[in-house]
């Protein structure tokens, strides 16, 4: 099992360089780059150049805000630059935060999205090769790339691997037909999502392309709430209860609650949204519920619960580290026995 690490969205830029070593000392295999009030690309270029050994991914880095050149040239440019260790995790976003956080336009996402990748794909290969640029989708169309704008030929750098990360039926489908990973959002990682929902359809696309779902890597990227002791756990878990109550009241993100009944909860989190109550929103969210969706342990218990969990549905979990390092060297314990197991 590999063990990847967050990274708290709000980290100032000049504090990322000393995140990624730390994450890097600790023996993590990777570190994830979301994408909030920075550019993930831009981050994933700091922590890339101050480690040596560990994979940078972003998840994700949203597809329908830049052109697919753009996002070629800075993949393409961090893979050259640190020999391979660079992922390119795209994703969707909410039609709201594109049209109203972005100003971007909106349509059908998934067929949109694949449409993406193969342009994305098409100038991977005329970066290696140096072939011409043909890329003619419904939704993209590239045909023109002189030599002067081609950063190779170069067949040596390693072309940036795509991964998606999501939540709906289609979108893990799409995954399982053409991505080299697949990403779940902290909202929908609970052990019978993975089983009822992901796994599946992510199955279902693999065999549409006629391809096995071995060959892509699923990571959980579920909330895990974790400490020191017993005190540290409950101080992080009334921070993640706020978390959690501000990521399900996105309807896009109610798929687990559904699976478990929970559909009151997610429209009354929607309610409290639009009446500009967010201090309200972890108080509606019970202990039954972060019973169930999100594990709970002291950090000496925590490798059993999370192989319990995962350990036979996924290639590997995020496992963000605790703010203080104090907690590193059982930390680096704890990741080594997952890597173990």
């Amino acid at each position: 099992m590999k063990v990847y690490a967050g990274m708290d969205p709000r980290l100032p830029l000049d504090q990322v360089a000393a995140h990624a070593q730390r994450i890097e000392a600790l023996g993590y295999d990777g570190l994830h780059v979301a994408e909030t009030i920075h550019d993930s690309l831009a981050v994933s270029l700091l922590a890339l150049e101050h480690t040596s050994r560990l994979t940078v991914r972003t998840a994700v880095t949203l597809a329908f805000v830049r052109s697919p050149t753009l996002v070629a040239y800075s993949a393409w440019g961090l893979s050259a630059f640190s020999g391979g260790r660079f992922q390119l995790g795209l994703g969707t976003q909410i039609r709201q935060n594109i049209e109203q956080r972005y100003a971007m336009p909106w349509s059908e996402p998934v067929g949109r999205l694949a449409d993406y990748l193969g342009a994305l794909s098409a100038l991977f290969e005329s970066f290696s090769t140096g072939s011409r640029l043909e890329h003619r989708g419904p939704h993209y169309e590239l045909t023109r790339l002189q030599p002067y704008f081609n950063p190779g030929p170069d067949p040596d750098v390693v072309v940036p691997p795509l991964w998606l990360g999501g939540v709906n039926p289609q979108i893990c489908q799409l995954a399982g037909a053409v991505a080299a990973g697949f990403v779940t959002h902290p909202t929908n990682s609970n052990p019978r999502y993975l089983t009822e929902i992901c796994r599946p359809n992510l199955e279902a696309g693999a065999r549409s392309a006629g391809r096995s779902v071995d060959e892509l890597e699923l990571v959980v990227g579920t909330q895990v709430i974790t400490g020191a002791d017993a005190e540290a756990v409950a101080t992080e878990r009334e921070r993640q209860r706020r978390l959690f109550a501000f990521l399900y009241s996105t309807p896009a993100y109610r798929r687990t609650l559904e699976l478990y009944g929970w559909e009151g909860l997610a429209t009354e989190l929607q309610q409290l949204i639009r009446a500009d109550r967010w201090d309200s929103l972890g108080q509606v969210v019970t202990d039954e519920v972060m019973d169930t969706l999100v594990p709970t342990a002291a950090l000496d218990d925590l490798p059993d619960l999370l192989l319990e969990r995962f350990g036979h549905l996924a290639d590997g979990l995020l496992l963000s580290a605790p703010a203080d390092p104090v907690v590193d060297p059982e930390l680096r314990r704890v990741i080594a026995a997952i890597q173990a197991g």
